[in-house]
């Protein structure tokens, strides 16, 4: 692991060194400040977001409503276009190919003319309605009919050929006055036109629709103008049209730029920035597309108001709170003295009793955790000195029991080199059978005389087991074989002590009755099966005796697994109930029968292997 840094040692070191009056004063300050920051931040950050929000809101339905305006405009200006393109006379006359007599000039003056007259005057907005005829013919009526020649050196004259039934919109820093030949200033203007054609692919002259900028979109060229925003025209070639007085455009210089690289952006990538920033200030960029024209309208936003409402918010937030962790801070200081002053009585008390001094108790009127503190350590005090008279008498005790466990360990040893005389004995006179026996007994003695410790390996308990079957064969006339089917790397497994057993005894006890039929009996048989399941050891003793009927199989399952202390006292739920605490609720017995064929009984525990077993057969696990 690696080291703590010097620097927190020392403030660690400076932290344990605090009265706790200060650790806690420091804490509550801690506790209180670091939420309140982090609300304020975050409502800081909301409150941000949310007047930013809602001047974008604003803004766009500003823009919204102004879209909407341009859009009637638009519609009012095709409007006029389609009526002039479909009427007849106006056609006819326009692309006439023989000179008109003097009386046809006259009938068109007083009723085709009269009409496109009345399209401008039903539209105030229509600053001109022109219609260019290609026809040498034509003679000209003003202000709406002209010849195709006052224009040919127009920018977009050359553009019109070709439209048919389309149509072109195009915008100009100007209106040409074709009567006069001159060119007002400041009057920018958007134009619509559409060709006259008879005959497909074959220019016949121009509709002219034009409306001044500041009749197609009011707000952009209002004389009253919010100082906070702007509204802005780019044309299909980001050519910028606005008002001229005022501009945002003046102190910002860089801004027009920025303005037409992100429109290239938008058309290119279709991505838009809203934000922009110049001179240290904020700005928003809201546009939205003016269909049909190819146009775009923009509103620039300046948050500078809105930003300055949101700095003084937030320098009375952190005024607010400052002053409140000050008063706070005052507060906290002034309560923890009256708390604390019980607390410095009882440290001083302790002090004492660690010094050895006598104690005389500690009265104390306080309630709480303090004052239940001080009647704690009083009871502790004197339970020391209750304690100091019992270690006293438990030396002696144990002293004694020292002396019975020397006793004990002499009588076991008597017993044993008993049984090694009566052997000697026995295998003297050369009776083998009664210095097998004495030799089983004595090692069943030793195993369970010798209770190191819970665990034993598996061939250790088979060995007692053996040793008990060698044991009782000398009481029965028909013996019992041991028949064990375990591989030898098993033998390492660890098993609890007295695990298996008291199993076997089981079987000896009661799985054969009395009366044995000797001519339909194969003999007395165990047999004991080891094998793994899974991640579990499974052991099975099987004999061959009586078995017994499902009712008495169910009873004895249930007595095995039940937790009633005062069930009946069978070996077999004492071992399952062993395998349970040491294994876990998972593993134990289970028995099965089958009447007059056989018992078994299913031992699971899991696979553990003690110091000098096959690690490629079994596994270490922790107890």
């Amino acid at each position: 692991m690696k080291r703590t840094p010097e620097y927190l040692q020392s403030l660690l070191y400076w932290w344990e060194r605090r009265s706790l009056q200060s650790r806690l004063l420091l804490a509550y300050i801690f506790i209180i400040l670091v939420p309140s920051l982090i609300v304020s931040v975050v409502s800081f950050n909301s409150l941000n977001e949310t007047y930013i929000k809602d001047a974008m809101n604003k803004n766009t339905n500003l823009l919204e409503m102004e879209k909407l305006q341009i859009m009637n405009q638009i519609e009012s200006m095709e409007r006029s276009a389609q009526l002039a393109k479909l009427d007849k006379d106006v056609e006819n006359y326009l692309t006439n190919e023989n000179e008109q007599q003097t009386r046809e000039l006259v009938e068109f003056n007083m009723n085709a003319f009269r009409n496109l007259t009345r399209i401008q005057f039903n539209n105030p907005n229509i600053e001109h309605l022109r219609l260019f005829s290609a026809s040498e013919y034509v003679h000209e009526i003003w202000p709406i009919i002209f010849s195709e020649d006052r224009i040919n050196q127009e920018p977009w004259y050359k553009h019109t050929f070709g439209l048919e039934e389309q149509q072109m919109w195009y915008f100009q820093d100007y209106d040409l006055d074709l009567m006069n030949s001159s060119i007002p200033e400041n009057t920018p203007k958007i134009s619509l036109f559409r060709e006259i054609s008879i005959i497909a692919g074959k220019h016949a002259g121009i509709i002219q629709v034009d409306m001044l900028l500041s009749n197609f979109s009011p707000r952009t060229f209002s004389d009253i103008h919010d100082d906070q925003s702007q509204l802005f025209l780019l044309d299909k070639d980001l050519q910028i049209f606005t008002r001229t007085n005022d501009s945002i455009l003046l102190e910002n210089t860089a801004m027009e730029q920025a303005i037409h690289d992100r429109f290239v952006t938008l058309q290119q990538a279709g991505t838009w920035d809203t934000h922009y920033e110049e001179n240290g200030k904020s700005f928003l960029f809201l546009q939205v597309p003016i269909e049909r024209t190819g146009a775009y309208l923009l509103n620039v936003v300046s948050m500078e108001n809105v930003l300055k409402d949101i700095s003084v918010i937030r320098n009375k937030t952190i005024g607010a709170n400052v002053l409140f962790i000050a008063l706070f801070t005052v507060i906290v200081y002034v309560l923890n003295s009256f708390i604390l002053k019980n607390l410095v009585r009882l440290t001083e008390a302790m002090k004492k009793a660690r010094r050895g001094e006598l104690y005389t108790g500690i009265t104390m009127s306080a309630g709480g955790e303090i004052g239940e503190l001080a009647h704690h350590f009083n009871k502790l005090m004197y339970k020391i000195n209750e304690l100091v008279a019992v270690a006293v008498r438990k030396q002696a005790l144990t002293k004694e029991a020292e002396l019975r466990t020397l006793h004990n360990q002499i009588d076991s040893h008597f017993l044993y080199n008993t049984l090694e005389n009566i052997k000697m004995l026995a295998e003297i006179d050369n009776n083998r059978q009664i210095s097998d026996a004495l030799t089983s007994l004595g090692g069943m003695m030793r195993y369970n005389f010798k209770w190191s410790g819970e665990y034993v390996k598996l061939k250790d308990e088979i060995r007692h087991i053996e040793n008990y079957i060698a044991v009782m064969n000398i009481r029965f006339e028909d013996p019992i074989s041991l028949i064990m089917d375990i591989e030898p790397s098993y033998m390492e497994v660890e098993v609890l002590k007295m695990s298996l057993q008291p199993i076997v005894e089981n079987s000896v006890k009661h799985g054969w009755s009395d009366t044995i039929d000797e001519e339909e009996s194969n003999g007395k048989k165990i047999h004991i099966v080891i094998e793994t399941v899974k991640d579990d050891i499974c052991i099975s003793i099987t004999d061959n005796g009586d078995g017994m009927g499902w009712e008495q199989l169910q009873e004895l399952n249930r007595r095995i697994h039940t937790d009633d202390p005062h069930s009946a006292g069978i070996g077999l739920q004492n071992v399952h109930q062993r395998l349970q605490l040491f294994y876990g609720i998972r593993y134990g017995l289970e028995v099965t029968s089958e009447q007059g064929v056989y018992t078994k009984v299913l031992i699971t525990f899991p696979r553990v292997l003690l110091t000098g077993g096959s690690t490629h057969e079994a596994y270490s696990a922790d107890r």
